[in-house]
């Protein structure tokens, strides 16, 4: 009798444990530490990467124009990836692109964009990360979307795809 009372226990134990694991997986869970239409700290000063200058990257955001801030770097696979979109957003469309290189050797992130050309209108350097993780960056590649109020209207974490690219350019034609 007294096996029978545990064995129900067990059973009804796992049960439980069950549906609530199964209620928990109904819920979605956005991690990221920036969400849509928030105000982009703008205060933030990184250096130039050819110039080696100090540069408040409020200064770069053109006003009465759509921003796009990509952090990349190098080292970064994805990088190499999504850089075929940022060369066509620069060439066809009227965007102010600023890179951010991510944690970089210099010398190499000056060779990736000779090598696979240079879609940005600026490229700055954040040589050990806080900056962009002032921004709200998670890791590398990510794309920010910026409206002319300096509010983040789209983030993409992780390497523009196709649908990314046309999502941007949708946001463009707006």
């Amino acid at each position: 009798m007294k096996n029978n009372k545990i064995f129900y226990f067990v059973v009804i134990l796992i049960i439980a444990i069950f549906f609530v694991l199964l209620l928990g997986l109904k819920e979605e869970k956005n991690y990221s530490p920036q969400s849509d239409f928030k105000k982009l700290n703008s205060s933030i000063s990184l250096e130039e990467l050819y110039s080696g200058k100090n540069i408040f990257l409020n200064d770069l955001l053109i006003n009465n124009e759509l921003n796009l801030i990509n952090i990349w770097a190098s080292w970064c696979l994805p990088c190499k990836v999504e850089h075929p979109y940022l060369i066509n957003l620069n060439e066809k469309f009227d965007v102010n692109l600023i890179g951010i290189n991510y944690k970089d050797n210099l010398e190499n992130s000056k060779n990736f964009l000779s090598d696979l050309g240079n879609p940005y209108d600026e490229v700055l350097i954040d040589k050990d990360g806080t900056k962009s993780i002032e921004l709200g960056a998670i890791g590398v590649p990510e794309t920010y979307l910026i409206n002319n109020e300096n509010k983040i209207i789209k983030k993409f974490i992780g390497p523009l795809d196709l649908d990314d690219y046309e999502n941007i350019i949708n946001l463009i034609k707006k």
